[in-house]
């Protein structure tokens, strides 16, 4: 007797609560050349073995310095590059077995936005015409309704609607990320990438555009990975952080347990280094030893060690795994064991 497994149809959103992205042990090595015959000399670690999960309606932000893999992540997530090994699974399909035609159902369910709000834009397309490519595209609208539906969305991110007609270069910067934004919307997506969309704005138009995120995903029930290297910008709107260094995830908890408790020293390095936005208040701060590894070739054990105050012989040795120690709250480090305590760490002796 066989059973009949039902499969979720390509763009069916999920029920509420439920996983819309699954990572598991996600790698991308990227293979360095060299020479005439142009042989492959090495691998560039950029992201190895990242595992999280996202649901509707939560935001993932992933943190850590320039480098460290984040942008990699998301793009492999959005499979705009191809994983080197480990699944990616949207609405329990494991996206990374499909090929682009089989993809593409897909793609309506997973939107991105970019970093550069100018560069992301086609300087040729009316602004209107750049919105409302995803729906032509997908032949879900035309003529007077696509213009009806455009221009809802332009209203919906804060635009007038009679700025479709004006093209990237008339709109501000911050006008222009709402464009993208409304492009990312366009198709009512379940998830969307959001990599750094906030870090080429001022200031106060940042503080605009995340609180515009942040009512669209109350709204919509949108589910976000979003990419940053702005603390402040990740705890106004990350429900959980994901920190990660040298291509692996080093700690995962929600927000106020990371930043109430961080268990990782390269997190405590991190929240040590952001200012505190009072006069006269500071942290006090804790210098990281040398530079960060090259991704080429990426100490053995623990990443972090050479730089870490704290490093033991294990460290140097073993590779710590990403351990739920608390509850919701995952670390990769052999000085924090599962169910603690969790004393202050004092720096190891020098050699």
């Amino acid at each position: 007797m066989s059973a009949t497994v039902e499969t979720p149809e390509a763009g069916a959103p999920p029920r509420h609560g439920e996983v819309v992205l699954r990572v598991r042990d996600l790698k991308k090595h990227f293979p360095v050349h060299k020479g005439v015959l142009s042989r492959v000399v090495g691998q560039v670690y950029a992201v190895d073995g990242v595992s999280f999960d996202i649901r509707r309606g939560e935001a993932l932000c992933l943190v850590g310095e320039s480098g460290c893999g984040k942008s990699t992540v998301a793009k492999t997530v959005m499979r705009l590059l191809d994983p080197t090994a480990g699944s990616i699974e949207l609405n329990g399909t494991d996206i990374t077995k499909l090929d682009q035609d089989a993809l593409r159902a897909y793609r309506r369910q997973m939107q991105i936005v970019f970093q550069d709000p100018y560069s992301s834009l086609n300087p040729r397309l009316s602004a209107g015409r750049i919105v409302s490519e995803p729906l032509t595209n997908y032949g879900l609208a035309s003529g007077a309704e696509l213009e009806r539906l455009v221009a809802g969305l332009f209203e919906r991110v804060g635009l007038r609607a009679d700025a479709m007609a004006k093209f990237p270069h008339e709109f501000s910067g911050g006008q222009r990320q709402r464009l993208g934004i409304a492009r990312a919307l366009a198709l009512n997506p379940r998830l969307i990438v959001a990599d750094e969309p906030v870090s080429a704005l001022d200031v106060s138009v940042q503080a605009q555009v995340l609180n515009l995120m942040i009512d669209l995903q109350d709204e919509f029930d949108l589910a976000y990975l979003f990419v940053s290297h702005d603390l402040a910008v990740v705890e106004h709107i990350g429900h959980r952080i994901a920190v990660m260094y040298l291509g692996r995830i080093v700690e995962l908890a929600d927000n106020a347990g990371l930043f109430g408790e961080p268990l990782h020293p390269y997190t405590e390095a991190l929240l040590a280094a952001a200012p505190i936005p009072e006069p006269g208040v500071r942290r006090d701060r804790i210098v990281l030893q040398g530079d960060v590894p090259s991704p080429m070739a990426p100490p053995p054990g623990c990443h972090f060690h050479t730089r870490c105050l704290y490093a033991e012989a294990r460290c140097k040795a073993q590779s710590p795994p990403l351990l739920e120690v608390l509850p919701g709250h995952l670390v990769a480090c052999h000085l924090r064991p599962v169910g603690g305590p969790f004393p202050p760490l004092v720096p190891a002796a020098p050699g």
